[in-house]
């Protein structure tokens, strides 16, 4: 009896000192032993940080370049302008004012001829309405709503601006030109003629260093260097009769897509291999592309059948589609900075479209000038602006 009592009591001094060990393995070790341990555990990778173009504002996520433009992160430079949807009517010569609140037009500007976008400069204090056949750009206080004084600059079909805020950058479409110019006063200065017709819409890579841009004409496809302003690629889209329209780049930088309104769909390429793209049917008269406020997805106005269609960057494909009711020619346009609405131009209707994000339902159904073109919402969250009716980074 006695000797089993010694036994038992000495295998449970064995376990707890087998626990005790346990528990103070790493403790008890030489402090060089332990460094050894955790040096052989690897640390997660670090990403690189982005070399971007000299000059531009750091990139702030390099798996989303729209990660600065999440719903209502407004700029300290915009957050007291009144929120508004200027809308360039191309026929009637004029800008149509819309309080996105009460779906009214509250004021109605005349600008010079031919006005076919409203875009924000790079530092967002302007809005400039590019009066094509004008050849003028109308400056519009966007904290006043009042126009300024036209600057004259031949053929301004769209405008863009270098990430870096160095130049803007005129889609001089008839001219067969893109002209870098002043981001302010808009004088010229430097010209870079292209073999291609009809440039109109561009974006630029994530790290800023070049950018494509849509030729409608001529259906094909430029990449320009940014700091050395002068192309460095050209393509010309594989489908006779192409007319290639908005331009827009993935979150990760990987992809762009360009609208195709002949073709009915977006052709998707590698911007940085400039290869050859590949089209992803989306309906009649795909003409415009806008990102959602949270980066997973991508609306696409299909002009010729008054639908839009939902693009979802992470499962990459189509995902939903939305019907106007009684039609429409969806066209150009933007989301509004809380990301619940999509507005678009009805550019054979002369009317704009109010559309809920979450759901797709039509919400508002305004009648403004003839030949409603590129319209800008402002303000949009977002540190600077890349031109056309709102790009921002």
């Amino acid at each position: 009896m006695h000797r089993n009592l010694v036994k038992h009591t000495l295998a449970a001094g064995a376990v707890l000192a087998a626990l005790a060990a346990c528990g103070t393995e790493t403790r008890d070790r030489p402090p060089s032993e332990h460094r050894a341990t955790q040096a052989a555990i690897p640390a997660p990778p670090k990403e690189k940080p982005v070399q971007g173009l000299p000059g531009m504002p750091p990139v702030l996520d390099p798996q989303d370049v729209y990660a600065a433009d999440r719903p209502n992160r407004l700029s300290p430079v915009v957050k007291d302008f009144p929120s508004r949807v200027y809308v360039p009517n191309t026929e009637s010569d004029t800008v149509s004012v819309i309080d996105p609140k009460t779906y009214e037009i509250i004021e109605t500007i005349h600008v010079g001829r031919q006005p076919q976008h409203v875009v924000p400069s790079w530092d967002m204090k302007t809005l400039w309405v590019n009066n094509n056949r004008g050849h003028t750009l109308t400056p519009i206080d966007p904290k006043t709503g009042k126009a300024g004084k036209p600057v004259e600059v031949h053929d301004p079909y769209n405008l863009y601006f270098t990430p870096n805020g160095k130049y803007a950058v005129v889609m001089a479409s008839l001219d067969r030109e893109l002209v870098f110019r002043d981001p302010h006063t808009m004088e010229r200065e430097k010209t870079v003629p292209v073999t291609c017709y009809g440039v109109n819409h561009a974006d630029f890579s994530l790290d800023g260093r070049y950018f494509i841009v849509s030729c409608e004409f001529s259906g094909e496809l430029l990449k320009v260097d940014t700091e050395k302003m002068r192309v460095v690629g050209q393509q010309k889209l594989p489908f006779e009769g192409a007319m290639p329209q908005d331009v827009k780049i993935s979150p990760d930088g990987k992809r762009f897509y360009v609208a195709d309104m002949m073709a009915d769909g977006m052709w998707v390429l590698d911007g940085d291999t400039f290869g050859k793209p590949k089209l992803l049917p989306t309906g009649k008269g795909t003409h415009g592309l806008y990102v959602s406020r949270d980066s997973r997805e991508m609306y696409v106005s299909n002009r010729g059948e008054g639908t839009i269609s939902v693009f979802d960057f992470t499962q990459n494909k189509l995902t939903k589609k939305w019907h106007l009711p009684d039609g429409g020619s969806p066209d150009m346009g933007g989301v509004s900075a809380d990301g619940k609405v999509l507005w678009l131009s009805g550019r054979y209707d002369a009317e704009v479209y109010a559309i809920d994000t979450r759901t797709g339902s039509q919400l508002a159904r305004i009648k403004v000038g003839s030949g409603p073109h590129g319209l800008a919402v402002y303000p949009q969250p977002g540190r600077y602006s890349l031109g056309h009716t709102g790009i921002f980074r």
